[in-house]
């Protein structure tokens, strides 16, 4: 006779851990308001000429904007620990090429060099973006950073 093989229970599904809303410990300092970071992290990248006019052409309508640009994108997200400033430029000129942004591109290639691009490092950006983002946006995208380029390398007069 033919023994009848034993059959496994199902596998239970591991307990799902419930995420809680963080408690900071007594006695330490809260962390550091993400306006106040970001607009730190802003001038290191963009300049204090270029930030110092940005703020100072808010108004009642873009005032809210211009706050939550530095904020979240400055405080939170470029001053995240996970890409270098040289990394996150790189990522920041491939996604202005691919959206067509030549106005942003002109002031982050200015920053990408700030950041410790060489123009070479930045025309292989520009290439790879030809790739995946299409030629006619790189051209234009070259055009722009070639200005750009020229004005901050060239010995001033």
């Amino acid at each position: 006779m033919v023994q009848p093989v034993p059959v496994a229970a199902p596998p239970q599904p591991a307990p799902v851990a419930e995420i809680a809303p963080a408690v900071p410990a007594q006695g330490t300092p809260a962390a550091s308001d993400p306006y106040d970071t970001g607009l730190k992290v802003r001038r290191e990248v963009l300049g204090d000429a270029y930030v110092d006019r940005i703020l100072a052409e808010a108004d009642d309508f873009s005032g809210d904007f211009e706050e939550l640009v530095t904020r979240y994108a400055w405080g939170e997200v470029w001053d995240r620990p996970g890409l270098d400033r040289r990394t996150r430029s790189c990522v920041t000129l491939t996604a202005l090429v691919a959206g067509g942004h030549l106005d942003e591109l002109a002031f982050h290639t200015r920053a990408a060099l700030r950041n410790g691009l060489t123009p070479d490092e930045i025309k292989e950006v520009l290439l790879q973006a030809a790739v995946y983002c299409g030629i006619p946006a790189a051209n234009a995208a070259f055009r722009v950073a070639r200005r750009v380029v020229h004005e901050e390398t060239s010995p001033q007069e």
